[in-house]
């Protein structure tokens, strides 16, 4: 051993051990950490990914099954009756001699319970 390399290892002891390779092989210490990242990709899905989809689906099922009659409330607040439907539009009646026409994904939601009540 050279001055050196005995003041090197003097300096910095945890070089050497760092430069070692891992205890157990490789392959066997890479194994939780590809477990972790598993169980955490199918927490991600199952928390986020998975609602968000069915969450998506019963919007879709909610626009197709609107029908003339029915009370709906536009994103933007606006209560009406459905008077007229289109393949990408539906018009709202809003008051007496008041027609809007406004595109399908604008529709909120179907106000259920109430009857056919005038806008």
């Amino acid at each position: 051993m050279t001055s050196s390399e005995a003041a090197e290892s003097m300096f910095f002891p945890d070089l050497a051990h760092a430069a070692a390779s891992p205890p157990g092989g490789g392959a066997q210490s890479m194994l939780p950490t590809i477990i972790m990242i598993a169980s955490m990709l199918a927490i991600f899905y199952f928390l986020l990914l998975r609602p968000q989809q069915k969450q998506k689906q019963d919007r879709e099922r909610m626009l197709a099954s609107i029908k003339k009659g029915d009370r709906v409330v536009t994103s933007s607040g606006l209560h009406g009756t459905v008077t007229g439907l289109g393949e990408h539009t539906v018009v709202l009646r809003v008051a007496d001699q008041v027609k809007l026409e406004f595109d399908r994904s604008a529709i909120g939601r179907v106000v259920v319970g109430q009857g056919e009540k005038d806008a």
